[in-house]
């Protein structure tokens, strides 16, 4: 039975890859899929882009495919406690997504990591308004796949979890719209990316820099981290 990881973008499991062997693709009907060995263990990993019910497909698909032993939503997340800063572990004990909350499986790791209550909603929390509006009812980091995830895990008789890594902090808010550059394939337009860069290169260019280092930085942390945790 393999371990299934789900994340928004192939990029969330670019830190991962390489302590993985026997990467192959897997003919799903998502944006990005592969099947490889990891500490002798089969692992299936897909990313299907942002949002609850592209990720709540991803588990309807590998269920049909075989069932697997636990699924995991991994990838970014923004903090809302202001303990947690960029490149942060954070697991979940328990996600709040559509007016519920969900207890989840916590893997078991002896580095360093946060734990708490993982918000999951559907859009970018794009503002310290926002992210503290979040934090009021409970919540300890944002994101937006997992609980599409959990929810369907849960309707399947799957136990699930998730492991993210903080790519923006509580008292951040984001210059650029991102949620205006989210196509209806769940990615991130590119075109519309550049044309926002260009209408304000002084204030957006240098928040897609620390944007791209963080997530680069999260990114390997977040393999890491993985890598050596137990399911």
């Amino acid at each position: 039975m393999a371990v299934l990881l789900i994340a928004a973008d192939a990029q969330e499991f670019r830190g991962l890859l390489k302590y993985c062997r026997n990467v192959k693709p897997l003919g799903w009907p998502v944006h990005w899929a592969r099947a490889a060995q990891l500490n002798g263990r089969e692992l299936w990993m897909a990313a299907n882009g942002a949002g609850g019910l592209r990720a709540a497909q991803v588990v309807e698909i590998a269920k049909a495919a075989g069932e697997p032993e636990i699924v995991c939503s991994v990838g970014f997340c923004g903090g809302l406690s202001r303990d947690l800063q960029a490149g942060d572990i954070f697991v979940a004990e328990r996600v709040q997504a559509g007016g519920r909350e969900y207890a989840v499986v916590k893997p078991e790791s002896s580095r360093a990591h946060h734990s708490g209550v993982l918000a999951s909603v559907d859009r970018v929390a794009q503002t310290v308004e926002e992210k503290a509006e979040l934090r009021a009812r409970g919540a300890d980091a944002v994101e937006m796949e997992a609980g599409g995830v959990v929810a369907r895990a849960a309707e399947l008789g799957l136990p699930a979890c998730s492991v993210r890594a903080v790519t923006d902090l509580a008292g951040e808010s984001f210059g650029m719209d991102f949620n205006s550059m989210l196509r209806e394939d769940g990615r991130f337009g590119t075109m519309r990316l550049i044309a926002a860069a260009c209408r304000r290169p002084l204030s957006t260019l240098p928040e897609l820099w620390r944007l791209g280092k963080r997530s680069h930085l999260a990114s390997r942390n977040l393999g890491e981290f993985i890598a050596h945790c137990r399911f």
